[in-house]
């Protein structure tokens, strides 16, 4: 194992989740900072990392966090925030340097917003990006910066607000911004770049712009994507289109909150392109992917077993959220019975047994979906095991008093999963139930969000239904 202690900020974030993977395959002990630790518990390496709660703002938090590191990973932003958000960022940023410096750490890696400084119309955001990685450079410690554009990838917010847009919307109205020009770069490559700054500490501080092959539009991006979903869209560009306007759009379409899409929005304003090649010098054998490949990636794995489940780590009993190309109804829920009594009522679902919650409205859907042509309520065999059948569902995972994943087959504008967790404790258990739904365009946004009310209360009512058949 290498000696070199890595520091992670914004342990929470999206590259920090994609980055930590990395260190620990190349055998780099890793320390994480997280201002709500609590929200790593569905992550599934958070046994192999020290953890340390703090806030980059009050640098007595995050001191004990900076001993003995040989390098740390600054990705922090506060948009979130909303108003004021600018000044944090700054100070923040300004408190991490300088504690790090007093803790005599060797390098610090930066990953910061990729456009022209010079440009008079630079969004607020983006200005502030650059200024958070002069501010790093305050102190004695070398910062490497690198600045990215939008970043393809499942989970990255430039991109899930490029495939919900493109998903729901055949005709996209947007502002004339939408022809400036961007470069973008696939996720897997930032995180090849942030590896080889490890091992490319020079002493000085270094600004690198990275991107993709390919030069296109923003508009682009979104045909891009369409096509090859196989979806036909037509984009409209109209001039002064209010940025708060497009905003709550965005907001309502995507899993963009107002706040980080009224800035994100605004980005739109300037072109993203890499200016500066040295970053393409320096790093050679980076092997870049661009965005058809990483886009043909993402629709390869849109499934649950590849997502990235954010929602698991919070406190939150339910959650109804957009997520990853996906419509997401989660619960969960204590039960005062073993894990084997919860998984034999699990694996007892459908077929004769019925369904332990509104078993007609299970019926009515198996008939209608067979007079449209699909499977129906086929029922199932008596022992479950991978693919087999349980009426319109098919076994996707199955483990022994822990899992059961169901594949939806009906005839819809989309792909469904259900999908039942659980875990055991001493005296009670933990189930959670999730059910998955990847629309597929506007039809399938149609479809969730017509049923969206009366599957809030069938999920609730399926989830109360199985804790009481477990307990009796």
């Amino acid at each position: 194992m290498t000696e070199k202690l890595i520091l992670v900020t914004g342990a929470t974030g999206y590259i920090a989740n994609r980055l930590i993977p990395r260190l620990l395959e190349k055998n780099y002990p890793v320390r994480v900072l997280a201002r709500q630790p609590e929200n790593l518990a569905g992550r599934t390496w958070r046994s192999r990392v020290e953890i340390f709660e703090g806030d980059v703002t009050r640098p007595e938090q995050i001191a004990a966090a900076l001993e003995d590191v040989h390098t740390a990973y600054y990705l922090i932003h506060n948009m979130t925030i909303g108003r004021g958000y600018t000044r944090i960022e700054i100070e923040a940023s300004l408190n991490f340097t300088l504690t790090a410096e007093r803790a005599g750490v060797a390098h610090i890696i930066y990953l910061g917003g990729l456009a022209d400084p010079n440009d008079k119309h630079l969004a607020p955001h983006l200005r502030s990006r650059m200024e958070t990685g002069m501010a790093l450079r305050q102190s004695r410690v070398p910062v490497t910066e690198f600045r990215a554009g939008v970043i393809a990838g499942s989970g990255s917010i430039s991109f899930e607000m490029i495939r919900f847009i493109a998903e729901a919307l055949p005709v996209v109205v947007g502002p004339t911004w939408l022809k400036n020009k961007s470069q973008p770069i696939a996720v897997e490559n930032v995180i090849d770049y942030l590896m080889a700054a490890l091992e490319n500490l020079d002493k000085q501080d270094r600004v690198f712009e990275i991107g993709g092959d390919e030069i296109t539009t923003y508009g682009n991006l979104m045909l891009q994507y369409a096509r090859l979903r196989g979806l036909k869209r037509r984009l409209i560009m109209l001039p002064g289109i209010p940025l708060w306007f497009m905003a709550i759009g965005v907001e309502m379409m995507t899993p963009v909150p107002r706040r980080i899409a009224y800035a994100l929005v605004g980005g739109l304003a300037s072109d993203s392109i890499v200016q500066d090649d040295e970053a393409r010098r320096t790093f050679p054998n980076i092997q870049l992917i661009n965005f058809e490949e990483a886009t043909t990636n993402v629709l390869r794995n849109l499934a649950p077993s590849s997502m990235d489940r954010v929602w698991e780590g919070s406190s939150r009993d339910s959650a109804h959220i957009k997520h990853e190309g996906f419509f997401v109804d989660y619960r969960r829920i204590e039960i005062n019975a073993s894990a084997e009594s919860i998984y034999q009522v699990l694996t007892s679902l459908g077929g004769r047994h019925g369904w332990p919650y509104a078993n007609w409205l299970w019926q009515l859907r198996g008939w209608l979906d067979q007079q449209a042509g699909g499977p129906g309520l086929r029922g199932r065999s008596d022992a479950l095991k991978e693919s087999s059948i349980v009426d319109y569902y098919r076994v996707e995972s199955i483990e022994f008093n822990r899992l059961l994943r169901l594949h939806s087959e009906l005839r819809t504008p989309g792909n469904g999963w259900l999908e039942w967790r659980i875990e055991a404790f001493e005296n009670k258990s933990v189930l959670t139930q999730t059910a998955f739904f990847a629309p597929r365009g506007l039809p399938g946004f149609l479809y969730w969000n017509l049923l969206d009310p009366w599957l809030r209360l069938f999920f609730r009512g399926l989830i109360q239904a199985i804790k009481r058949r477990s307990e009796t």
